[in-house]
């Protein structure tokens, strides 16, 4: 359950700019940086000005996750890796609720090496980082 190429992160000026200009919430063991795509709101605008035509006429881009962890977690490639991949899976399930065009950033903290059954932890925390960051559809 690997993140389609289409939602990830990849360019260095990508992350940069997400750090630079995005917002931060901060858990117990994931740090959110989210950076809201400049052409949100603009769709709706002309969806009240144009009846005929909806957004369709300016799609939104699909949202882009990156994972950064540090050897600060921990020291073995083997540990950072099956993290990133637990996050990964976690991203793939919230997928359908994520508003399109954002740029996200999960750091990982020291303390996610620590913790036991890490992935159903993983998945509330992100839930709950990113309710906070407004992200979801609906804001919910």
């Amino acid at each position: 359950m690997a993140l389609p190429k289409a939602n990830r992160l990849k360019s260095r000026k990508d992350f940069q700019a997400v750090f630079q200009k995005g917002i931060r919430q901060n858990g117990s063991y994931l740090t959110l940086r989210a950076l809201k795509p400049p052409y949100v709101k603009q769709p709706s605008l002309e969806a009240a000005t144009e009846s005929t035509q909806p957004t369709d006429s300016a799609p939104l881009a699909s949202t882009q996750i990156g994972i950064s962890i540090s050897t600060k977690v921990s020291k073995r490639a083997v540990v950072r890796n099956r993290i990133k991949r637990q996050i990964g899976a976690a991203f793939y399930k919230l997928l359908p609720k994520l508003s399109p065009g954002w740029r996200l950033v999960v750091i990982v903290k020291p303390t996610a090496a620590e913790s036991k059954c890490v992935s159903q932890r993983f998945l509330q925390e992100l839930e709950q980082l990113l309710a906070q960051a407004e992200v979801f559809n609906g804001h919910s």
